[in-house]
């Protein structure tokens, strides 16, 4: 950041009076401008026990399996933002059950929230930011082409409490750089 959004003068990085962390900080008007993590919401759609996940058409990972995901919008619940990415991403129509994940990418500056769904209608398509959408049997998920270590933990999770006949909650912090 260089410059302020409220003034327009030059930002100063410092800590603010009454802050333990650095901040960028205008020296003109005062404003501190926070920078905080990103929330990323997704969910598992299950099909009679397949999973839908879309191939990246977008970097980070052009080319890589997912899971329906991406960021957050203003004025939508959690449950809201993962139900409309599946329909941008995957075409598909999903009733979001409950949350079972949630990684804190501390090294990409975001939380990635994770929910169990269910496809309404078994249709789908490749949206915008995906090259292609499937269904998988679990044991054909293509799991060394998966984009994201987040998304391999709720894969992961998602099928063994699947197999236990349990609902979980798990949570993970990833702070080394790599796939996320």
């Amino acid at each position: 950041m260089n410059f302020c959004s409220a003034c327009g003068h030059t930002v100063e990085l410092r800590i603010p009076d009454g802050d333990s962390f650095t901040r960028y900080v205008c020296p003109s008007c005062g404003k501190v401008h926070y920078q905080n993590p990103l929330l990323v919401v997704g969910c598992v759609p299950d099909w009679n026990g397949q999973i839908l996940l879309c191939r990246r058409a977008i970097e980070p990972r052009r080319g890589y399996w997912t899971i329906p995901a991406g960021f957050m919008e203003n004025d939508e619940t959690l449950a809201e933002g993962a139900a409309r990415e599946t329909m941008e991403e995957a075409m598909a129509r999903v009733e979001i059950q409950d949350l079972f994940a949630v990684v804190d990418v501390v090294h990409a500056r975001q939380v990635h929230v994770m929910f169990r769904a269910r496809l309404l209608d078994g249709r789908f398509g490749a949206g915008a930011e995906s090259l292609e959408v499937a269904l998988f049997d679990p044991e054909n998920i293509p799991w060394d082409e998966i984009a994201f270590l987040s998304v391999r933990f709720a894969l992961e999770k998602f099928l063994e409490d699947q197999a236990a006949g349990v609902a979980r909650l798990h949570t993970i912090a990833l702070e080394r750089r790599g796939r996320e």
